[in-house]
């Protein structure tokens, strides 16, 4: 039984994808930083089926020194897109409007749930994602809520494999601004970063 449980989160989460070519160095990296406007935040996404209300992916942006995104296991790749260890680094606004766009259609819409935070908590976030390494398929949610419960102030957080579930964790915040993007097309992840680009 416990088995086919296991077997029917990662079929559950297969929206969850691997490895990208766009890996870069250290060095490569550090050089597309981009360093956003404004106090330091939090921003967990969750992809959310339109029919089912189930989630498809989870990922975590982190707005302090820099701004960057874990996408854990996830598909968003771009040339210009630097990534190691399921990080994407030099995500301006452009960017991150790309990345919301690429996981929203006519199937799925992104939820963003913005927690402002300290410098000291969003450099510990930030170290913790880049410390992590990439992510197994269907790992996105269970590695996205082991690295908050590991942020001071997050250390409620339970660990999941599901997606929803740690999002309504976060609903529970006083603090959480939420938000959600639609869009109407019928395309995936690819389609939505190529219209990003246009």
């Amino acid at each position: 039984m416990k088995a086919l449980v296991t077997l029917g989160l990662l079929i559950l989460l297969a929206g969850c994808a691997t490895t990208s070519p766009n890996e870069v160095t250290v060095e490569e990296a550090a050089a597309r930083a981009y360093v956003p406007a404004g106090p330091p935040k939090l921003t967990l996404f969750t992809v959310i089926n339109n029919t089912t209300g189930q989630g498809g992916h989870t990922a975590l942006m982190v707005s302090g020194s820099q701004q960057v995104i874990f996408d854990p296991a996830g598909s968003f790749q771009h040339p210009l897109v630097a990534e190691r260890g399921d990080v994407l680094y030099g995500m301006s606004p452009a960017w991150v409007q790309a990345y919301k766009s690429a996981h929203a259609r006519s199937t799925y819409h992104v939820v963003s749930q913005e927690i402002a935070v300290t410098h000291a908590q969003a450099a510990r976030a930030l170290q913790l994602v880049q410390q992590n390494g990439a992510v197994g398929s269907a790992f996105c949610a269970h590695s996205t809520a082991s690295i908050l419960r590991q942020v001071p102030g997050f250390e409620g957080i339970e660990t999941t494999f599901y997606p929803v579930r740690l999002m309504r964790q976060l609903e529970q915040r006083p603090d959480v601004v939420t938000d959600r993007y639609y869009e109407n097309d019928a395309g995936d992840v690819r389609d939505g970063i190529r219209a990003a680009q246009e």
